[in-house]
């Protein structure tokens, strides 16, 4: 497999209790603002630590620093309060995303009415890193490869219980147990405080989501307007929402598809049809005989990676057509700066939030089913990971999402997200019952506000974050016409 592209798939509280609900009052002046760390200058940002404790049920014992960020408002007298940030993950550093926010479109009237705060979450980046001591192999493969047969899920076993392995006897092992979502969340109220804020609002992107509502339901009373974008299931990053995955892909390549038969300068079809047809010649050629080293796999979770928005669909096309002609790959996607520690803080979060299937036979049952019902990615989303190996130890169960608490939540979410498929968004809002309003983009791609095209669901959640106004039922937005 080529190793480049291999490796931008990859790519893809209170006061110290374990006790959801309770937390400190707000303590005010504690943070001193200064410079940021080198790599995350951006005009006006400013950055801090804050002392958390690693086991809030001991908040005696061993704290670690998170590293926080902060936009200020420059308009007072506009200003409402905090806006926090998280941009997904887990495993994605979050402390220049206000600056990306603010570049990427977040209106003025938003940007005037909050401080804007990001922030690493524990074991991400410059707070407490974690690591699983992966080697350039092992982040190079970053995915299960695609399982035809039960065999092709057994041989997925080796590598996965390797890295967990690794994991549990890494210097930051002492970290598995307490990386986790409700200890982020934790760590978020614990920022509300030392900002000296009574309450918080919160814009999370992807995983955010899950991370957004699991604070509202820890905390529902310092919540002050939620914003959850492109979202997870109630159950978070668990088993069901990696197979979510493969659904996703099928949800979103209709829209390639018409995109390449337009285009019939890329030679990939001249009708839906015929692209979806090519898309599955071409990976079981490339799973036959690997072009510049890329296999069926990773052209699989190439398209996957390249749908997240429309404007890589060019990107997705030149990709096929250099390894339908065996020609020159065009560059890939950035990775992040870290990918070691993003793929470690990854696995810490995702297998120790919830328990995984623990034997080989119910990922062989998964992969059967998935490969039918979702054959574009069902083979590998399913198959075996590392938290099938994980430790078996667990500090607390997962957060249950339910619909006790203020009414104070919007969501928004794209048709057809293969990252965060509507599927699982439409769980998460009855889950919520009356506490959420849910808004929904006839588009594709992840990720609505404020990066999306849709008007429509980008001023529904403007005007709630300035003006605290929701449409008075769930409300579905209508495609628009692309510039």
């Amino acid at each position: 497999m080529n190793r480049t592209l291999s490796l931008a798939l990859a790519a893809l509280t209170v006061a110290a209790t374990a006790i959801p609900g309770v937390s400190v009052a707000a303590t005010p002046d504690t943070v001193r603002w200064g410079p940021c760390p080198e790599g995350v200058a951006a005009p006006r940002l400013e950055c801090s630590t804050l002392e958390v404790p690693l086991d809030y049920r001991v908040p005696d014992g061993r704290r670690i620093e998170i590293a926080i960020s902060r936009l200020a408002s420059e308009k007072p007298a506009q200003r409402r309060g905090v806006l926090l940030t998280n941009p997904g993950g887990p495993g994605g550093a979050g402390l220049d995303y206000p600056a990306i926010l603010a570049g990427s479109g977040l209106p003025q009237e938003v940007l005037d009415a909050y401080d804007v705060i990001g922030f690493d979450p524990r074991g991400v980046g410059r707070s407490a890193p974690v690591t699983c001591d992966m080697t350039p192999e092992q982040q190079a493969r970053g995915y299960a490869r695609y399982a035809h047969t039960e065999a092709d899920v057994a041989r997925e076993v080796g590598p996965a219980r390797t890295v967990a392995e690794q994991c549990s006897t890494s210097r930051t092992a002492g970290m598995l147990p307490y990386t986790t979502t409700p200890n982020t969340a934790r760590d978020m109220d614990r920022i509300r405080a030392a900002l000296g804020e009574p309450k918080l609002s919160y814009l999370g992107h992807s995983y955010g989501t899950y991370l957004g509502a699991v604070y509202t339901t820890m905390f529902p009373g310092r919540g002050d307007r939620i914003v959850l974008d492109s979202n997870l299931g109630p159950g978070g990053y668990d088993v069901t929402a990696m197979r979510m995955f493969a659904r996703g892909l099928e949800d979103r390549f209709p829209d390639f598809a018409a995109f390449a038969a337009a285009r019939p300068e890329y030679g990939l079809g001249t009708t839906p049809e015929q692209v979806t047809t090519e898309f599955f010649d071409l990976v079981e050629r490339l799973d036959e005989r690997p072009v510049q080293g890329t296999d069926g796999t990773a052209f699989r979770w190439t398209a996957f990676q390249f749908l997240y928005s429309d404007a890589t669909m060019p990107l997705l096309a030149a990709t096929w057509q250099a390894l339908d002609n065996d020609r020159p790959l065009p560059p890939p996607l950035p990775l992040p700066e870290n990918l070691e520690n993003s793929l470690a803080s990854r696995h810490y979060v995702v297998c120790g939030d919830s328990r995984w299937p623990g034997t080989v036979r119910e990922y062989r049952k998964n992969v059967a089913i998935d490969r039918v019902r979702y054959p574009m990615l069902g083979g590998s989303t399913a198959s075996v990971n590392p938290c099938a190996f994980w430790p078996t130890e667990r500090v607390e169960a997962p957060v249950r999402i339910g619909d006790r608490g203020p009414s104070n939540v919007l969501m928004v979410q794209n048709e057809r997200d293969p990252g965060t498929p509507l599927a699982g968004a439409l769980e998460l809002r009855r889950a919520f019952g009356k506490r959420a309003t849910m808004v929904t983009a006839d588009q594709g791609g992840h990720g609505v506000y404020p990066f999306g095209a849709n008007t429509c669901a980008n001023d529904a959640a403007t005007a709630f974050l300035t003006a605290g106004q929701r449409p008075s039922k769930d409300l579905a937005c209508a495609a628009e016409p692309s510039e």
